[in-house]
Order: structure tokens, then C-alpha cells, then sequence
């Protein structure tokens, strides 16, 4: 398989460039790339050679997430963010991959890369867990106040992805919803729903939350707002969930030994829920594609976003 180049964003992550910098040494010993990483060259030196075959392009700013998205875009045009965009756009790399601002991520992508012909704005998707394998949720977090032809773009997008890049033929694409009723809803979901009806694609209907993990849909849609108040709630009710597991089974001798038989159906079961199995979430709707980490982001998520790019690249 021919090499896939990768610009990397490596001032973005809270655990700061070392843990991102690991995450792209994971990645090259397990798929074809050639990764360029963008940040200050002072501090990435030491890491970078010890791994060896990492391309360093000096970016001295850093885009913090505090900051205006817009206003830091214009001004920090030497931040890692933007260069590493402007390296994609320019041709020089096939992907990008943040775990910085996604507010300046955004704004950044979709004035540099550019929205695809026909898309009014770009969305982040992410996998979740569910009872029949995953779902890809859409929007998680890009579009905070969404107008109905946005989410139905949403879903025209998300059954795509999941059929080109998870093999997933004919993906049925679902709208979230407080009701399984055509006319439940708000303003937003019930113009949506009217929109979605007329994409063409294998629209099931609302889903409600209680569906979304029972695999009710390969692709479930929402606004941003709704969509990251979701994934953040999944991701806290399984970390919890699993420690009111752990406390139960530790509570009794009897217990303990039930616990020692299941730790291997327990070991796989906090893997499905943990983000950073996943890695990130591409950002679709973009010219090139750009994959949004966690901020929190540890090597193993690293290596896992970039493993998205070679999936990515490789349908």
C-alpha cells in the first residue's frame, strides 16, 4: 500500500506534544505513512528523533481553546492548526489530524479546505457503541444551532461514510427525537424530518434516545448542541456504570470470584466505550479530510485518529 502522508497538529492536545508525538510512533509502526507534525521545532526535536522519520514544520503559535475561533484563525495565520491545514489544502498531505479548539478547527477547515459542493456546513461524526455494532453520530459537537436542510445533509453525509468506509450497505439513518411520532419534536426536528423523508436515503424515521445504543440506526442525526450533550453523557455513563460494576462485584467473596470468571467479557466491554478506541471524529463535509481528536487525547487515541485517515484513504 503506498504511503499516506498526515499532518499532525501537535500543540493542540491537553497532554501536550510527547503524548501526541507517541501516538504517531504507535501509528507508523502499524500502517503506511509518512506523518509531518507542526508545532514549536524547540520542543518536538528530542521526541521526534527518538522515533525517528518524522518531518518537523515549525509553527510557533498555538490556537488555545478559550480563544475566539475566528478572531484566533486571523491572527495566529503561524499557529499549528493553521498551517497543518494550509500543508493539506496545498496538496502536500492527504489529512489532517487536531486535538485542539474545534471552534478554530472548524472555522479553520472550512475556510482553507473548503466545504464540498453542496453542503452548507461541515459536521463531526463519531462512533458509538450499540447493541448490533455501532453508530455513527452526527452532529457531536460542530454546529451548535443547525437550520433543517442542515441535518438532513447530516444524514445524506453520515450514510456515506458508513457505507464507504464501514461497508455498511444501505445504512438506515434515524433523527433524533423525543418520539417515535412523525409530528413529535420542535420546530427544528419536524422540518428536518419533512426534509430527510426526501433525500433517498434509508430514512427510519425519529429514534429516540433509549434506541441510540439498542442499534435502533447505523446513523443517527441531531444539531451539534444535542449531539455533544449525547456523546459527553455516554461516555460519563459508561466510566460510571462500570465503576458501580466494579464496586458491586468487590463487595463479597462470592462476588469476587464472579468477577474473576467475567473479567474478560468486562476487559472488552470497557473497550467498546472507550473514546479512545475510536480516536477522533472526522469532520465531514470538507474538501480533504480532517479528523478531530479528543482534547484529552493520550498516544493510544492518537494512534487510533490516524488509523481513521488510512481507513479513510485506503476505500
Amino acid at each position: 500500500m503506498k504511503k499516506i502522508t498526515i499532518a499532525i497538529d501537535t500543540m493542540g492536545g491537553d497532554l501536550g506534544p510527547a503524548a501526541i508525538i507517541e501516538g504517531v510512533g504507535m501509528a507508523m509502526l502499524e500502517y503506511p505513512i509518512e506523518p509531518v507534525l507542526f508545532g514549536t521545532e524547540e520542543l518536538l526535536r528530542e521526541e521526534a528523533e527518538k522515533r525517528g522519520g518524522m518531518k518537523i514544520i515549525h509553527a510557533p503559535t498555538v490556537i488555545e481553546p478559550c480563544e475566539p475561533p475566528t478572531l484566533a484563525f486571523r491572527r495566529k495565520k503561524d499557529s499549528s492548526l493553521v498551517m497543518g491545514l494550509k500543508y493539506v489544502k496545498d496538496g502536500h498531505a492527504q489529512c489532517f489530524v487536531s486535538a485542539g479548539s474545534t471552534g478554530a478547527l472548524l472555522t479553520g477547515a472550512t475556510m482553507i479546505i473548503g466545504r464540498r459542493a453542496g453542503i452548507s456546513r461541515p459536521a463531526l461524526a463519531t462512533v458509538l457503541p450499540s447493541r448490533k455494532g455501532f453508530t455513527l453520530l452526527m452532529d457531536c459537537g460542530a454546529n451548535m444551532d443547525c437550520r433543517p436542510e442542515y441535518l438532513a445533509q447530516f444524514g445524506q453525509m453520515g450514510a456515506e461514510y458508513m457505507q464507504k468506509c464501514m461497508g455498511i450497505k444501505n445504512p438506515r439513518v434515524g433523527l433524533i427525537n423525543v418520539g417515535a411520532e412523525e409530528e413529535k419534536g420542535n420546530l427544528l426536528t419536524k422540518e428536518a424530518y419533512i426534509l430527510l423523508k426526501e433525500t433517498g436515503i434509508n430514512f427510519v424515521g425519529n429514534i429516540e434516545g433509549r434506541e441510540i445504543l439498542a442499534g435502533g440506526a447505523d446513523v443517527v442525526v441531531c444539531d451539534g448542541f444535542t449531539g455533544n450533550v449525547l456523546l459527553k453523557f455516554t461516555e460519563g455513563f459508561a466510566k460510571s456504570l462500570m465503576g458501580m460494576i466494579k464496586d458491586e462485584l468487590m463487595s463479597s467473596g462470592v462476588s469476587k470470584l464472579g468477577a474473576l470468571l467475567a473479567k474478560g467479557a468486562f476487559a472488552k466491554l470497557k473497550k467498546r466505550f472507550d473514546y479512545r478506541e475510536v480516536g477522533g471524529a472526522p469532520l465531514l463535509g470538507l474538501n480533504q479530510l480532517v479528523i478531530k481528536a479528543h482534547g484529552s487525547s493520550d498516544a493510544l487515541a492518537i494512534k487510533n485518529a490516524i488509523r481513521q485517515c488510512v481507513l479513510h484513504e485506503s476505500t
